[in-house]
């Protein structure tokens, strides 16, 4: 089974400084229909103007992945973790028994674009952790990789739950086997580009929902930049 979901139909927040739009509901934007998707509980695509950000803040038990598009997003957090996490790099931050943390664009001439991922952890009261890679080059080869997975395994970045992330960049006219067993669930986000799943067009900012499907086929449109999640039943 597959189920679209529409950039259009996400939730918004506009603060002037913040553009944020969230594909499961988050903040001020509520739908009982969109709360999440398995263990995968928040996408949001966040475009930070310069200068701003978010003030610090505390999260506690959740994986919570930064993967930036363009721009840079600064990090400060209270296990002493300082960093900057550029356009293909992914962080990991397992909030656990709590952490706080700031995020900035201190480019004051160029936003900040990037998606920030919710994913609950295989239980609660982890000891807080951070993780943080350039898959730059893994990026350019035009390939499906994995970027995160419970194993860190192929070179990814570990999480706390039984999930993958899998990160491409491919041109026009490319196909690809989406690695996805029939007994798992896996979410498709499109960043940029245009792509087809089954009977599905996906455009910028679309997310598709499949359950129950081995292995789907995908085909690139126009170049395309896509994140690909394998998640539990």
């Amino acid at each position: 089974m597959m189920t679209l979901r529409k950039s259009g139909d996400r939730g918004l927040s506009d603060l002037g400084w913040l553009h944020s739009q969230h594909t499961f509901s988050f903040s001020d934007y509520h739908d009982e229909a969109q709360m999440g998707f398995g263990d995968l509980r928040v996408i949001n695509e966040d475009r930070i103007q310069g200068g701003t950000g978010f003030g610090t803040h505390g999260h506690r038990d959740m994986e919570i992945i930064s993967y930036v598009l363009s721009g840079a997003l600064d990090h400060k957090d209270s296990m002493g973790t300082a960093a900057t996490i550029l356009p293909g790099e992914v962080q990991r931050m397992s909030a656990g028994t709590g952490v706080r943390h700031s995020e900035h664009n201190h480019e004051k001439d160029k936003e900040t674009h990037f998606f920030q991922i919710w994913i609950l952890p295989e239980k609660e009261g982890l000891k807080p952790g951070y993780a943080q890679k350039d898959f730059s080059k893994e990026l350019v080869s035009g390939k499906l990789f994995l970027a995160a997975s419970r194993d860190g395994k192929e070179g990814s970045i570990t999480l706390n739950q039984d999930a993958k992330l899998y990160l491409a960049k491919m041109g026009a006219g490319e196909k690809v086997k989406l690695p996805l067993p029939n007994d798992r669930k896996g979410w498709l986000q499109l960043a940029s580009g245009e792509l087809t799943v089954g009977p599905h067009k996906l455009s910028a900012g679309d997310g598709l929902a499949l359950s129950k499907e081995n292995s789907p086929e995908l085909k690139v449109g126009k170049d395309a930049h896509f994140l690909f999640f394998d998640l539990p039943e």
